[in-house]
Parts: structure tokens; C-alpha cells; sequence
């Protein structure tokens, strides 16, 4: 189990694109991934769910993840995260 702590620094938080692009990111992968915002815990595969959630600028989630390339998936949204968002 690996697990991330991130702080969304995007303008617009995690919501429309850029949740878009994290639920992209995060079903490249065949582990499980959660992501954990104030004690609830959702699919991070899943566009709803990331949503729902309503991360605003400058918070905190933590990212969860199990599965055999857990390594590689933590890293891929890490390094999603820490560019706020923008694509290699």
C-alpha cells in the first residue's frame, strides 16, 4: 500500500478539468485508488466520486492506492498534482 498526501495548489481546486485529468490518470492503473478528504473516501476512478468531494485550492487530500503498480500510480498523480495539472 503506498500512500500520498497531496496539496491541490490548481486555481480551480479539483473539479472539471482537472479532476478530469486526475480520473484519467488514476484508470491507468490496475490498483485500487482512493482518495481521503475530511474522513470520506472515494473511487479515484471514478469522475463522480472525485467531484463530490469538492476540493478547493490550497487543500489537502490523501491518495491511497493498492495493487501491483501501486509505485507507478502514486508517482504518475503525484507528478500530475505537483504541475498542477498540466500534461508532459
Amino acid at each position: 500500500m503506498v500512500t500520498k498526501t497531496l496539496e491541490i495548489t490548481s486555481s480551480e481546486g479539483l473539479r472539471a478539468k482537472s479532476a478530469a485529468l486526475f480520473v484519467h490518470t488514476a484508470s491507468k492503473f490496475d490498483s485500487q485508488i482512493l482518495i481521503e478528504k475530511s474522513n470520506k473516501k472515494i473511487n479515484a476512478k471514478s469522475i463522480i466520486g472525485v467531484l463530490s468531494l469538492g476540493v478547493k485550492k490550497d487543500e489537502i487530500i490523501n491518495v491511497i492506492i493498492m495493487g501491483s503498480d501501486e509505485v507507478a500510480a502514486g508517482e504518475a498523480l503525484a507528478q500530475l498534482v505537483e504541475t498542477d495539472f498540466k500534461r508532459a
